[in-house]
């Protein structure tokens, strides 16, 4: 008789069987084109404040931007679910990881951090349909507040800084290396030339607003001053406040459009 599949083998078939499934995968697709439209609308708003307008320049301050279009209850509800199927899609990715060494894991911890990501932001789109606020910079000083008032809580906010520091220093590693090449399928020519190059500084961008917020996170552990932490919003406003500062926002910004344009680009493309 032939033996038994193990649990683990029997998990990634499933898991693979799912990826597999075309709704799904056009679900996720869906999820990146969604993701794009968002970094899109960050960019246009973080250019704005950088210009001297007001506005959240974080997926809040987007969601919130759809709400108030023609048709946005519809096409927020379109967005929570193609997130939430991106999410799942990457909660699967990780179960496929094989191998139980330290790459292994990283890769399982890579993975799945993607899909936490992508199921909060499907959260707060869904949030925002039904009339919520969909998170903002308020958010993450009450939690930075909260991790600080408890017992260590100033090594729990340093351990999250240098966490979202590394993130942001992973997407500019690649970007700068072009690592993004893995998943996606570029087209021959200037079409995968252009790919190419919105990836690469679309990378980048992301990376280094990811990394000023995990600074925010190291400062107001430093301070104990919870106000410090004000994610991507904050991160990014606080670029206006450096020598050159508009000038500097406004290429980080023109970057976040450039990704969310490489988005839309995986979502033909990608490699599922």
């Amino acid at each position: 008789m032939a033996p038994s599949s193990s649990p683990a083998t029997s998990a990634r078939s499933t898991a693979s069987r799912l990826q597999d499934n075309s709704a799904f995968q056009f679900a996720a697709r869906t999820g990146f084109a969604v993701s794009g439209l968002l970094h899109v609308l960050i960019g246009g708003i973080a250019i704005g404040v950088a210009f001297g307008s007001g506005g959240d320049a974080d997926q809040g301050g987007a969601l919130r931007g759809l709400a108030s279009t023609p048709g946005g209850g519809i096409l927020l509800w379109v967005v929570a679910i193609g997130l939430f199927a991106l999410g799942l899609f990457q909660v699967l990715e990780t179960f496929l990881v094989r191998g139980t060494d330290k790459d292994a894991w990283i890769d399982r911890a890579k993975e799945g951090g993607k899909a936490l990501a992508y199921l909060a932001i499907g959260f707060s789109a869904a949030s925002v349909a039904m009339g919520g606020g969909g998170g903002s910079s308020g958010e993450t000083q009450s939690m930075t507040a909260r991790l600080l008032s408890a017992p260590g809580g100033v090594f729990l906010v340093v351990l999250l800084g240098l966490g979202v520091l590394a993130v942001g220093v992973y997407f500019i590693v690649k970007g700068a290396k072009k690592k993004f090449l893995h998943d996606i399928s570029t087209p021959a020519g200037k079409t995968g030339d252009t790919i190419t190059t919105l990836g690469r500084v679309g990378y980048i961008a992301k990376g280094v607003a990811i990394s000023v917020v995990g600074i925010l996170f190291g400062v107001a552990a430093i301070t104990s001053d919870p106000s410090e932490a004000t994610g991507l919003d904050g991160a990014l406003k606080t670029l206006v406040n450096l020598p050159f500062g508009p000038a500097i926002l406004t290429v980080v910004a023109l970057g976040l459009i450039a990704y969310g344009v490489y988005c839309f680009a995986r979502a033909k493309y990608a490699r599922l």
